[in-house]
């Protein structure tokens, strides 16, 4: 498989913080799942796709307020319905890892939400799969 990676960066901001004054775990999930999305439906041409899994996730450090983040995504692997991918979320402030998951499971979906198969083995740089 090609090296591809995708990377958005994100601005903590005082919206973002829980109780103790760091970026809340649930908004850093959120973003990291909208982003993966955005990321699938590129690479498997259709937005008819549905988180299925994320592997175990584990805070290892946090941010704070003003904190800038990178969300470094990889395809991991096609499958017959899915598409894999990996992130990796920096703190670019401190350099330290904030949270990497291993696994991020997307399935195309028909009308119905039945798993489909997309015919993806490859990745791609752009968003032509959409309007193809």
């Amino acid at each position: 498989m090609s090296e591809y990676r995708h990377i958005v960066r994100k601005w903590v901001k005082p919206e973002d913080l829980n109780q103790h004054g760091a970026l809340f775990g649930g908004r850093l999930l959120q973003w990291v799942d909208e982003e993966a999305a955005i990321v699938a439906v590129t690479q498997l041409g259709t937005i008819d796709v549905v988180t299925r899994h994320m592997s175990a996730i584990d805070f290892v450090s946090r941010a704070d307020r003003g904190d800038l983040l990178e969300l470094e995504y990889r395809v991991v692997r096609f499958g017959r319905t899915s598409v894999v991918l990996g992130c990796r979320v920096e703190n670019a402030v401190t350099g330290q890892e904030v949270l990497t998951l291993s696994e991020i499971v997307f399935v195309a979906v028909d009308a119905d939400g039945n798993p489909v198969a997309h015919g993806r083995t490859t990745t791609t740089p752009g968003t032509e799969r959409l309007r193809g």
